[in-house]
């Protein structure tokens, strides 16, 4: 029986590696005939030297890095203080940080621009609705990982210790619970940075420029090197995986020892 099942269950892997991998194998195979009748980079090369291209990716890890300090300085402190103080309402947070998974991105798009399109706060032409947009594209991954990474802390030893010691409370997160929470702040991030760089929803209807419209708008002009940029993108998305998988190795609870220490 259990050789039986050991055999099925690399059937399954093996069955679900080339449903993975094949349609990847086949872009980039197709990638690579920008030239007639040989394989080259010449769609590669083309991508990378696009003016375009450079700003747009440019503009997009700009958007990337506001949206994590700003998720970072939200989640953490709402996240630290409901483990602390408020446990009872844990259900209703982690509720609320599904709903971008419940509502679609173009339905909150037109909410903002409803919203903040008109008097009294007009915020329409300014950058402040794509970064909040995608904080809330990005809560449920974000709040997870740190909600993982305080539920693998003493969080009340560890304040008691610190308000024991005099420390203030904005110590108490930028010295006791950031340094603790750094692999989970690190996998959030990472995460962040994954779904903003291939976001197309926000950046589009809010006439911002960023990596995701611009592969739909070279999609339509050319032939090769879109395909070229779907696999730029899904190496950003396996690279943010591998080193939230990197940085998750190390023991549970070495970052709480050296905080404590």
């Amino acid at each position: 029986m259990r050789r039986r099942a050991s055999v099925w269950a690399w059937v399954i892997l093996v069955l679900g590696l080339l449903y993975f991998f094949i349609p990847l194998i086949a872009t980039f195979e197709f990638s690579l005939r920008a030239i007639k009748g040989r394989y080259t980079f010449e769609a590669y090369r083309l991508a990378f030297m696009d003016p375009a291209f450079v700003r747009n990716f440019g503009y997009s890890l700009m958007w990337c890095v506001l949206t994590i300090i700003v998720s970072l300085a939200l989640v953490v402190p709402a996240a630290y203080w409901v483990h602390l103080r408020l446990p009872r309402l844990r259900p209703v947070v982690e509720f609320v940080t599904l709903m971008p998974f419940v509502v679609p991105a173009v339905v909150l798009t037109f909410g903002l621009i409803r919203l903040y399109g008109s008097p009294p706060i007009v915020l329409i032409g300014s950058p402040v609705l794509l970064i909040a947009g995608y904080v809330v594209l990005s809560l449920p991954y974000m709040y997870r990982s740190v909600d993982t990474g305080l539920r693998a802390i003493d969080v009340r030893t560890l304040t008691e210790a610190a308000l024991s010691l005099g420390a203030g409370w904005g110590t108490i997160l930028l010295r006791v619970i950031f340094p603790n929470l750094r692999v989970a702040l690190l996998s959030g991030i990472f995460l962040t940075f994954a779904i903003v760089m291939g976001e197309f929803t926000f950046a589009s209807l809010l006439s911002w420029p960023a990596f995701g419209p611009y592969m739909e708008e070279i999609g339509a002009m050319r032939a090769y090197t879109p395909q070229a940029l779907a696999l730029v993108s899904f190496a950003l998305t396996w690279g943010s995986i591998g080193i939230i998988q990197w940085l998750g190795r190390g023991a549970p609870g070495q970052g709480q020892i050296a905080g404590a220490r």
